[in-house]
C-alpha cells in the first residue's frame, strides 16, 4: 500500500532536504514525525493484509533521506563523507512490538562505499537468470541501473545512479501548476511539448554523465538549484511549460540509454531493461526510452509486465535486507558501492519485552 504526505508535510521534507537552514530542534522534530507516519502506515499495512501487529516478524525501514554526500566535505579540517535518513524507528518498534531494522546506508559508507545504492543485492537475489544478461532500471527521482551478467556471483554485479529520473520533470509539472501537480501524470505535458535540443545538449554536458563508476548522485545536484537553471534558460528563450516537460523528459531517457551504453555494452548485450518506479507509469518517458532502447536491440519492460509492483519494489527490498540483517550475515555489494567490504547494514531497535 502506498499512503501520501499531507502538502504541508511534503513540502517540510523537501525543504530540509534542499539544504534549506533549520534548526536542530526542528529535524528532531521531523525525525519523529516521520517515524509516527511510519509506524501509522505499517499498522495500515497490517490492516489491509488482515493480520495483527504481533504477527509481523519485524520491519526494514529505510527511512527518509534528508542528505547524502558520498563524495565528502572539507569539515572542522577533515574530509567527511556523511549521509542521514531520519524517521525513528523506537516508535515503530513500540507500536507493531517487533524488531526494527534501520539506517541501512550509513555502515557501507563507513566500509568506504558510497552508500548507494543498496537495492541491487536484493536484485541480484530476484531477477539473476543462468542464461542473459539482466538490466533493470529503477526511475525515482534518480535514476539508477543495475547490470546482472548471466549466471553471475554477486562479485560481477555492477550498479549505479545514471541521473536525473522524475526529480526534475517532476519541479517542471510542479512550477507549471503553481505546485498543485506534483508529476507529470502519464507524460501529458511531455507528450504536448516539445524537446528544445540547444538546452537538450546543454544539460547532457553534465560532468556527472561520463564519471567513473561507482557513482551515485541525488537532489544535492539535481535538486531545486538545477531546476530553476532550466526555468531560466526557459524564460530566456520563450519555452512553453510543456516544451521543458518534453525536455526534461528527453533528458531522463537519453542519460539511461547513455548511460547503457558507455558502462554496460562494452561489456554486456542485455536482453532487457526492466524498469520500475514512479517513472513506469510515464508513457511518453517509457515511449522515449524504447525508442533509444530500439537501436541497442533491447526491449524496454516495466514490472508490471512480468506479473510484479512498481510500487512495492523498494519496499520487498528493504524487507530482504532487514531480514539478511537480522541473521547476521552480509547484504551489500562491495562492487557496487566501491566499499571495501562486504557489511552487515541495518541497526536493529528491539521490541518492549
Amino acid at each position: 500500500i502506498t499512503l501520501p504526505f499531507t502538502d504541508e508535510a511534503r513540502q517540510k521534507i523537501l525543504q530540509v532536504a534542499g539544504g534549506a537552514p533549520l534548526d536542530s530542534r526542528e529535524i528532531c522534530l521531523l525525525n519523529f514525525y516521520l517515524g509516527g507516519l511510519s509506524a501509522a502506515a505499517c499498522l495500515e499495512a497490517c490492516r489491509a493484509a488482515g493480520i495483527q501487529p504481533g504477527d509481523v516478524d519485524f520491519v526494514g525501514s529505510h527511512g527518509q533521506t534528508i542528505w547524502h554526500e558520498p563524495a565528502g566535505a572539507d569539515y572542522l579540517g577533515r574530509k567527511v563523507r556523511a549521509t542521514l535518513q531520519i524517521g525513528e524507528p523506537s516508535l515503530i518498534a513500540e507500536r507493531l512490538g517487533c524488531p526494527v531494522v534501520s539506517d541501512f546506508r550509513v555502515r557501507d559508507m563507513a566500509a568506504g562505499g558510497l552508500g548507494a545504492p543498496l537495492v541491487p543485492y536484493t536484485e541480484y537475489l530476484l531477477y539473476r537468470e543462468e542464461h542473459r544478461t539482466v538490466a533493470l532500471q529503477n526511475i525515482g527521482g534518480i535514476g539508477n541501473m543495475t547490470v546482472l551478467p548471466t549466471a553471475c556471483a554477486p562479485e560481477a554485479v555492477y550498479a549505479f545512479d545514471t541521473g536525473p529520473g522524475n526529480m526534475l520533470i517532476d519541479a517542471v509539472a510542479s512550477a507549471a501548476t503553481g505546485g498543485r501537480e506534483r508529476y507529470d501524470a502519464g507524460g501529458a505535458m511531455a507528450a504536448r511539448g516539445r524537446v528544445d535540443e540547444a538546452l537538450l545538449d546543454r544539460l547532457k554536458a553534465e560532468p556527472y554523465y561520463s564519471l567513473p563508476l561507482p557513482k551515485s548522485t541525488g537532489r544535492e545536484l539535481f535538486g531545486a538549484q538545477y531546476a530553476e537553471g532550466i526555468f531560466d534558460w526557459g524564460r530566456e528563450h520563450g519555452l512553453g511549460w510543456d516544451d521543458l516537460a518534453a525536455t526534461a523528459t528527453e533528458l531522463t531517457a537519453w542519460s539511461i540509454a547513455d548511460a547503457y551504453e558507455r558502462y554496460v555494452l562494452p561489456k554486456y548485450k542485455a536482453a532487457e531493461l526492466l524498469v520500475g518506479g514512479g517513472g513506469s507509469y510515464n508513457k511518453t518517458l517509457l515511449s522515449r526510452l524504447s525508442a533509444r532502447f530500439e537501436r541497442f536491440g533491447v526491449e524496454v519492460k516495466t514490472q508490471e509486465d512480468l506479473g510484479f509492483s512498481s510500487d512495492a519494489k523498494e519496499a520487498v527490498a528493504f524487507a530482504l535486507l532487514g531480514d539478511r540483517c537480522l541473521a547476521g550475515l552480509p547484504n551489500s555489494l562491495p562492487a557496487v558501492t566501491g566499499a571495501a567490504n562486504a557489511a552487515i547494514m541495518g541497526k536493529i531497535s528491539l521490541p518492549p519485552r
